[in-house]
């Protein structure tokens, strides 16, 4: 098995990302929020949903 390796940037090499978050059902720039905004977005918990299990088997145990 063979892993890919990534490539190793300077910091001048860099370019910065625009991150974009859905708001209301639209997409717009986290950098076009002002800084409150800015500042609640980067409190924001993140998390995985798992996936749900079987409710027929859920529904023969009662």
């Amino acid at each position: 098995m063979t892993t890919t390796q990534h490539p190793v940037l300077r910091n001048e090499e860099r370019q910065a990302c625009e991150v974009w978050t859905r708001v209301m059902g639209y997409h717009r720039p986290v950098s076009s929020f002002n800084i409150g905004k800015q500042g609640e977005f980067h409190e924001r918990l993140h998390f995985a949903e798992h996936p749900q299990h079987n409710t027929d088997s859920l529904r023969k145990r009662a």
